[in-house]
């Protein structure tokens, strides 16, 4: 009984300590500031996060198999599990992605004002998984 609730407590914790050893991989263009912004808020989280610039952004998307309708203007990859972000989401929104690997992506399209890097959140800013669901509001 007693192996049952260790391993019960120890199972319950994996998500959170999954979460907290994200390392994420950005792609974005060298010409981006808000792109930057973004990465601190997501280092800000506590996320490992490496940059790569370039100059091929339509490219890594399309390798990615970020949706077209999703698009924004950078793309980040999780480190292990191959989860994609697209743009600006939040790491709130990050970290509930990181806790379900059945989600193979989240994005916030085109640029929104009310998004980190980009602006003040408002708790209005909507996360949509890749199927183009609402995932997150923050």
């Amino acid at each position: 009984m007693k192996r049952l609730i260790l391993s019960a407590a120890l199972l319950a914790g994996l998500p959170a300590a999954h979460a907290a050893d994200a390392a994420i991989t950005v792609y974005k263009s060298p010409d981006c500031g808000c792109c930057e912004g973004w990465v601190q808020h997501m280092r800000a989280a506590g996320i490992e996060t490496k940059v790569v610039d370039t100059n091929d952004m339509q490219g890594v998307k399309d390798r990615l198999h970020v949706p077209a309708a999703l698009r924004s203007c950078h793309t980040a990859v999780v480190r292990g599990s191959n989860q994609v972000i697209e743009g600006h989401a939040p790491a709130t929104a990050v970290k509930k992605m990181l806790a379900n690997r059945s989600v193979r992506g989240i994005a916030v399209p085109g640029m929104p004002v009310n998004s980190p890097g980009m602006g003040e959140m408002d708790g209005k800013l909507v996360t949509v998984d890749f199927a183009g669901a609402k995932f997150s509001q923050d």
